[in-house]
């Protein structure tokens, strides 16, 4: 039975999953993997700490995610494909594990997010 995402731990298996699906997705794997070239052992606790500031306030995280897409963008190409594509992988990642309001929340605020970013980014 699905819970609701409540606390670190569940951020992590929540991240671990999704980025297990990118790393060897075909329209958004090749970002992460052969332009970022993402060290996945530095990488993955930035992103609990991302998340887990989003969706709980722990204050954790210190980074700037804007940057590194424009740069990102800057060796290839990101369009609003791709970024729809990284909501929709995200999205069923979060449907797959969890049921409740924080996942509800976690899966608007990472539409609103990747939004901006898209916006930003490619604009």
């Amino acid at each position: 039975m699905k819970t609701d995402i409540r606390n670190r731990k569940d951020i992590e298996k929540l991240i671990n999953a999704f980025y297990d699906k990118v790393k060897t997705d075909k329209v958004i794997g090749y970002f992460f993997n052969d332009v970022a070239m993402v060290n996945w052992e530095s990488h993955l606790p930035k992103m609990y700490d991302f998340w887990e500031n989003i969706l709980f306030y722990s204050a954790n995280y210190s980074g700037s995610p804007m940057v590194v897409h424009k740069e990102l963008h800057q060796k290839s190409t990101i369009t609003q494909e791709h970024f729809e594509h990284w909501n929709q992988l995200f999205c069923q990642t979060v449907d797959a594990l969890f049921v409740g309001a924080k996942a509800d929340e976690i899966k608007n605020r990472a539409l609103n997010i990747s939004a901006v970013m898209m916006y930003k980014t490619i604009t």
